[in-house]
């Protein structure tokens, strides 16, 4: 083993997408992920706006690319962590879009038996170990979840996402150094739409590249254009293997944007329209791909058909979350202790 006083400096460098081009399924799987998500979020905004939804409520529209590309290289043993925006993360981890709109409405049929809400669904089946509400705690929970997947001898890898409001918390660089001394299998995704919620990066970060904070743990980090699928799933699978080949930890800086305020109470007056229409008309993740795919020749009866299955699947969701049950009132007791056997 190489002694502390030897060890390499960890490698910081920004990738772009080089991998050959992708098959004509793949882009399809990946185009039909990006997509299910954004129409999944923007019902999700019209039912808050009827007020079928309470409490906070942050959408995933513009940052698709991130979870679409990174979930498209892990294997479904791995465990996965994020924070409060995270109804993209349930989608692309498989979970069932009826289940997540149920719990985001309130109702009994939700993966939280309707008393989660937007921030606190799970699910066991799936390796999602929830959205977290509280800004950063997810990340030393992310790391617990390496060390149990090392501890137990496994090959599994924790994906643990936070955005760049988070990066600046204290629980994270104690969680870096834990992951590196350790070599745990953890992928730290650090989601940088540029805003931690009001505040642009580059009046809160003294050190505005992200990928660079672990550093000084000798930590290795990428930047990436989270606005390409494509460059995110080539940057993610070397991640992956990265941590699966005991490694240790790896951070990758997602550069992404959000369309949308913070949570749907936000306005979002601290930055201009045009800003936004930029990122919209010349960075959208899901038209770049739709780009790639008409070069590839893919037919647009193809692309017509996944794009009628995501509306069914996306409209049927809130019909099923409008039909169900809101909790009985007994629910108030239950899954507050765990009687030990």
């Amino acid at each position: 083993m190489t002694s502390s006083k030897t060890k390499k400096k960890p490698k910081l460098r920004s990738i772009s997408n080089t991998n050959p081009e992708p098959s004509a399924e793949e882009m399809k799987k990946l185009y039909r992920e990006m997509l299910l998500i954004r129409r999944f979020e923007e019902k999700a905004g019209q039912l808050y706006g009827m007020g079928l939804i309470g409490g906070f409520c942050h959408l995933y529209i513009g940052q698709e690319a991130v979870v679409t590309g990174i979930t498209s290289v892990q294997e479904k043993q791995d465990t996965v962590v994020t924070s409060y925006r995270d109804h993209a993360h349930m989608l692309a981890c498989g979970m069932d879009a009826n289940g997540i709109m149920a719990e985001l409405t309130g109702r009994v049929t939700g993966y939280s038996r309707g008393k989660g809400g937007s921030m606190h669904m799970f699910s066991r089946e799936k390796n999602f170990f929830g959205g977290h509400g509280i800004v950063g705690a997810q990340i030393p929970l992310g790391t617990g979840l390496a060390f149990s997947n090392k501890y137990k001898g496994t090959d599994r890898v924790c994906l643990t996402y936070f955005g760049d409001g988070a990066a600046n918390q204290g629980q994270v660089f104690e969680s870096f150094n834990m992951a590196e001394l350790w070599k745990l299998p953890v992928v730290y995704v650090i989601e940088n739409n540029q805003y931690a919620m009001g505040t642009s990066l580059a009046r809160a970060s003294a050190e505005t590249h992200l990928y660079k904070r672990g550093a000084s743990f000798n930590i290795p980090g990428e930047e990436v254009d989270g606005m390409d699928v494509l460059a995110v799933k080539e940057a993610g699978d070397r991640a992956v293997k990265w941590c699966r080949d005991g490694k240790g930890p790896i951070i990758l800086e997602m550069k992404t944007y959000r369309y949308r305020g913070h949570s749907m109470s936000d306005p979002a007056k601290y930055r201009t329209k045009e800003e936004v229409e930029s990122y919209k008309e010349t960075r959208d993740p899901i038209a770049r791909l739709m780009g790639r795919m008409n070069e590839a020749g893919i037919a647009e009866e193809d692309i017509k058909s996944i794009d009628n299955d995501v509306k069914k699947i996306v409209n049927e969701s809130a019909q099923f979350a409008q039909d169900s049950p809101e909790p009985d009132s007994d629910e108030l007791w239950t899954d507050v202790l765990v009687e030990m056997q």
